[in-house]
């Protein structure tokens, strides 16, 4: 059973703590418990509140950052989660190069689980585009945790 979710994204500042806000508000309206987390395969912004343009285009759809700050990956976390998302292939590649044979099976693209997007498979890194690709996210992400949610239903 899956009840531990951490999403990852490399600063841990635009994608996964906005999955991690979206998931945890669809989450609790679905009345599904999950312990949701968010991390950055970087430890550059570690500590830092999520992009300010991700927390505008997140908060006008009603999701709220409370508690959300940017953290690196860390071993533990392996064995702690019961699924790891990674927003893209890069980030997969980073995950699997550090995750222990054991917990392999954890690491997954987040939009795997969305069959509309099983082409894209990634979520793009908005941090240097416009304003567009912060919206662009949030749609993606928005899709990714419904079909997540709809995954985590099944028997």
């Amino acid at each position: 059973m899956i009840n531990k979710v951490l999403f990852v994204c490399l600063g841990n500042i635009c994608r996964s703590p906005t999955a991690h806000a979206v998931m945890r508000q669809k989450a609790a309206t679905r009345a599904k418990f999950l312990e949701i987390e968010s991390a950055g395969t970087s430890a550059s912004h570690r500590g830092a509140k999520p992009d300010p343009r991700s927390i505008r285009e997140a908060e006008q759809a009603g999701y709220q950052f409370d508690g959300i700050s940017s953290r690196p990956v860390k071993d533990t976390d392996f064995a702690y989660y019961d699924l790891i998302l990674a927003m893209d292939n890069s980030n997969l590649r980073d995950l699997k190069a550090r995750c222990p044979a054991q917990h392999q099976h954890k690491l997954q693209l987040f939009l795997h689980y969305h069959p509309q997007f099983q082409d894209i498979q990634e979520v793009p890194d908005p941090y240097y585009g416009g304003s567009r690709g912060f919206a662009l996210v949030l749609e993606l992400i928005e899709q990714g945790c419904d079909g997540l949610l709809e995954h985590l239903k099944r028997p």
